[in-house]
């Protein structure tokens, strides 16, 4: 399987951005998949899962309100809402499986919120 993080980038605070994760060569329907953010010198954090068959959602509390995860099911895709960007959102998101499958850990995508 391979998963490809996309959308990131550079705005100002409160500003906002829609991340996308690809996936393929993955029966994604039964599972469940999260957005993970981690900074340079930190660990890698959940931010959102979502339960793709419930389509049910998780957020940690610092991004409730701000964040949606969605799901697109015949692209085999899922996405990150950001909006309201705070400067502690700065990070590289990435998208995985919950709990994490280490063969898809990629390079992710940057999200970079400025003062």
């Amino acid at each position: 399987g391979q998963v490809v993080e996309s959308g990131g980038g550079m705005v100002q605070a409160g500003g906002c951005l829609r991340l996308s994760c690809a996936v393929s060569g993955v029966t994604i329907w039964y599972l469940t998949w999260a957005w993970y953010r981690q900074t340079p010198g930190g660990v890698r954090t959940l931010v959102a899962r979502l339960r793709w068959m419930a389509n049910t959602e998780f957020y940690i509390d610092s991004v409730k309100g701000r964040l949606s995860i969605t799901k697109a099911n015949a692209k085999n895709t899922i996405f990150l809402q950001i909006n309201n960007l705070y400067t502690e959102d700065t990070a590289t998101y990435h998208c995985n499986e919950r709990p994490p499958d280490a063969a898809y850990w990629g390079q992710g995508t940057q999200v970079t919120a400025s003062s």
